[in-house]
C-alpha cells in the first residue's frame, strides 16, 4: 500500500484554498488531511505500507510506514517510480481524499482483491484519480499521462484498458483542492481530524 504526499508546509500544499485560509491554516488543512489518510491505511491489512513523501516526516507520522523520497520529475514520473519500486500487486492512494475509510479501500485489498482484476481504478470528482492499483506495477502504465486536467482520470484509465488489463472501480471521491471542496468533504467524514481542523479555522475566522 503507497500513499504519495508532500510534506505539509505552509506555502507548498494547497495552495488554492488562499485565499480564504492563509498559507498556515491551508498546511494544517493537508496535515489533517494527511493524517486522516495514514490512519486509514493503517487500518487496512496491507503487507507493507509506504509513504512516498516530497519532503521530510514530521511528528503527525504514525509508526507503521517506510518512507520514501519522491524521484524529481512530473507526477507522471513520480507516480511510475513509486509502482517501479514495488514487487508484487500495489495499491496507490493521494493524501487529498481524507474522506477515505478501511471499508472504501476493502474491495481492493481483500483476499478477493486480484482475482479476475489486473488493476483497480478510483476516480475523482474533478476529473483526475484518487487510488490507482497495479496486480504487475509497471511503471509505463503511468508515464506520459497528463496530470492535473479534467482529463487525467479518463486518460489514465484508458492507458490500463488499452493494454489489455481488467479494471474494477473504486467509489468517485472528491479531492480538497478548493474551500468548498473542503467543506463538501468534512461534511462527507464529520469524525476526523480533517473535519475537526476545518471547524476549528472557522470558529476562529478563518476567511
Amino acid at each position: 500500500m503507497l500513499i504519495i504526499a508532500k510534506e505539509p508546509v505552509p506555502g507548498r500544499v494547497k495552495t488554492r484554498l488562499t485565499p480564504p485560509y492563509t498559507p498556515t491554516e491551508a498546511a494544517a488543512l493537508a496535515e489533517a488531511s494527511l493524517t486522516d489518510t495514514l490512519h486509514a491505511v493503517l487500518a487496512m491489512p496491507a503487507l507493507r505500507r509506504v509513504l512516498v513523501l516530497d519532503g521530510r516526516p514530521g511528528p503527525w507520522l504514525p509508526p507503521g510506514f517506510t518512507v520514501v523520497r519522491q524521484c524529481d520529475g512530473g507526477l507522471d514520473e513520480r507516480l511510475a517510480a513509486a509502482f517501479a519500486a514495488c514487487r508484487g500487486a500495489a495499491l496507490l492512494i493521494g493524501m487529498d481524499t481524507p474522506q477515505v475509510t478501511p471499508a472504501l479501500l476493502a474491495p481492493a485489498l481483500g483476499a478477493d482483491g486480484w482475482h479476475d482484476c489486473d488493476a483497480w481504478f478510483g476516480p475523482a470528482a474533478d476529473g483526475g484519480f484518487w487510488a490507482l492499483g497495479l496486480a504487475n506495477p509497471d511503471p509505463e502504465l503511468l508515464r506520459g499521462v497528463p496530470m492535473s486536467t479534467a482529463a487525467t482520470g479518463a486518460a489514465q484509465r484508458r492507458r490500463l484498458t488499452d493494454a489489455g488489463l481488467r479494471v474494477r472501480d473504486l467509489p468517485v471521491l472528491r479531492d480538497v483542492d478548493t474551500a468548498r471542496d473542503a467543506e463538501r468533504v468534512a461534511a462527507e467524514a464529520p469524525g476526523g481530524r480533517f473535519a475537526r481542523t476545518l471547524a476549528r479555522l472557522s470558529r476562529t475566522g478563518a476567511g
